[in-house]
């Protein structure tokens, strides 16, 4: 099966690292034209220049800090005033660890303004294209931990949950447009993002980080964790014509390891 995006526009948030950059090598392998989005100018640079272009695509980038909504905001509304997406791909920066008696009302808060709202607005300006021209799609990177919450993750739990439960109620509005939505719930991976959690928690349990990472490798029934690139084959085969019945799912890619339906 091959997939061809030519002539599609693609936003990819967080891609200068991990799942996100995975995905946009692979939507611009595929022939998408792919607007890359995360924080830092110079990772992005390197990444942009690095992107495949089989149908002479000109990849571009948006400098933009997910964790402080009024800059982000002001930014991803002033792209939209000239640019259209066709394949949108929601993905953030995870909040800070800890559990639900570690957090407070304003951790709450930020939490919601990084994981909820910059996707629920950035959701909405790419929609207008979409539903002009009756086609697109809005996939959106979260977490397994929303059907079997992890407790040291209590802000990403409860704000992802939210998220996928939007998601839900904006597919069955949208889909008589050709607009299909999705999740996938991300299992373990190898991401800087688990990286970090795993130092965290070594440095709590008082042992080595490899140990924590050989507990979690041995908790996944294929006895591994993931390469971002399986992730991101999921995500193009979503963005593309192939899956146009698929919409309204929560997809978990994790190698087998969530234990309930």
């Amino acid at each position: 099966m091959k997939i061809d995006l030519s002539g599609k526009n693609a936003l990819v948030g967080g891609s200068t690292s991990g799942i996100g950059l995975a995905i946009a090598q692979q939507l611009a392998e595929s022939g998408a034209k792919v607007t890359l989005l995360s924080r830092t100018e110079e990772k992005l640079q390197k990444v942009v220049s690095s992107l495949p272009t089989p149908t002479g695509q000109m990849h571009q980038y948006l400098a933009v800090d997910f964790s402080d909504f009024a800059s982000f905001s002001e930014r991803i509304k002033e792209f939209f005033k000239e640019n259209t997406i066709d394949i949108l791909v929601n993905n953030t920066q995870g909040p800070p660890a800890g559990g639900a008696l570690e957090q407070s009302v304003d951790a709450y808060q930020n939490a919601f303004d990084l994981l909820f709202k910059s996707v629920a607005l950035t959701t909405e300006l790419a929609l207008k294209h979409m539903m002009r021209q009756k086609w697109g799609r809005v996939i959106t990177v979260s977490s397994i931990s929303i059907k079997e919450p992890l407790n040291y993750l209590a802000l990403s739990n409860s704000i992802r949950s939210a998220v996928v439960a939007w998601a839900k109620s904006l597919a069955y509005d949208v889909a008589p447009r050709g607009i299909t939505v999705n999740n996938v719930l991300t299992g373990y991976f190898d991401t800087d993002r688990i990286a970090q959690l795993n130092a965290t928690k070594a440095e709590k349990m008082g042992v080595e980080a490899s140990e924590v990472r050989k507990t979690m490798e041995e908790q996944v029934p294929m006895k591994r964790i993931g390469d971002p690139v399986e992730f991101a084959y999921l995500a193009t085969f979503l963005a593309s014509e192939k899956s146009a019945y698929i919409t309204g799912t929560n997809i978990p890619i994790d190698g087998g390891l969530l234990k309930s339906m």
